[in-house]
């Protein structure tokens, strides 16, 4: 795992591009570490999750390792990684208090395009796709996946997907909302960068909200939600941000937000 800070953006990099990025014990465990130092990290204003090299952000689960623990580990021991390690995954990015970016090199498969649905932008390279690949070897669905998908494609367009795996390329994606954007290959990491720094510039307070906002609403009342709004409305309006947003909106200047 590489993990780099530069400004208010910290990318996070799964570095094993010879294995597809693919998910071992040790790539999971310092996967979740880095995901809660950046949460945790008040200095860091937006967050990139990545793959290295060119063909794939991550493969999911290590099949060659898992292959492995099937034959050598009890299976109540193998299935403890989902409580472990994709479960708290997936709801680090999904609940991070700041924006999060999926930069998509390459392939994202199985828990890989999980963890790609948990984040908040998905940028993808017009060579990339996504693979539901969970049902291909006779499983279920983790890392998030029952809550993300349906909410970016549908319900209809999910079961779909989940019960007949297959790679969907880039336009595709884009097409049924998977993808943020599509970009050439080459510029991925530029576009990504890019949206990083303009998110990590931005009121960073009022983003988390709306993040919150947004699940509390999927799974409670309209009555409930609006009560929410209140609080959270009342939470961000104590800001600096929002007095200086104001005050600039009235000398008729552009804000500039410090995420307080």
């Amino acid at each position: 795992m590489l993990y780099d800070v530069v400004g208010a953006v910290a990318t996070i990099t799964i570095n094993r591009p010879d294995a597809a990025n693919a998910l071992n014990l040790a790539t999971k465990e310092t996967l979740l570490d880095a995901v809660r130092t950046a949460s945790a990290d008040r200095s860091v204003r937006c967050v990139v999750l990545t793959g290295a090299g060119d063909k794939a952000f991550c493969a999911g689960q290590d099949l060659r390792e898992h292959a492995t623990s099937l034959v050598e580990r009890p299976l109540e021991e193998i299935w403890e990684t989902v409580p472990a390690h994709y479960i708290p995954l997936a709801a680090g990015l999904a609940t991070m208090p700041k924006p999060v970016v999926a930069a998509v090199n390459g392939v994202a498969a199985g828990a890989g395009a999980a963890l790609a649905f948990a984040c908040d932008f998905r940028m993808v390279a017009e060579t990339a796709g996504f693979n539901l690949a969970f049902t291909g070897i006779g499983l279920s669905c983790d890392t998030g996946t029952s809550w993300t998908l349906p909410r970016l494609v549908g319900h209809a367009k999910a079961v779909d997907l989940l019960m007949r795996p297959r790679t969907i390329p880039a336009p595709e994606a884009l097409a049924i909302g998977l993808a943020t954007a599509v970009v050439p290959a080459r510029s991925l990491r530029a576009e990504a960068d890019a949206l990083a720094r303009e998110l990590a510039a931005g009121p960073t307070i009022a983003y988390a909200a709306v993040r919150e906002a947004l699940a509390y609403a999927a799974t409670h009342t309209l009555e409930e939600s609006l009560t929410l709004e209140g609080e959270l409305m009342a939470r961000t309006g104590m800001t600096e941000d929002h007095r200086n947003a104001v005050a600039a909106f009235v000398a008729k200047q552009r804000p500039t937000f410090q995420g307080r």
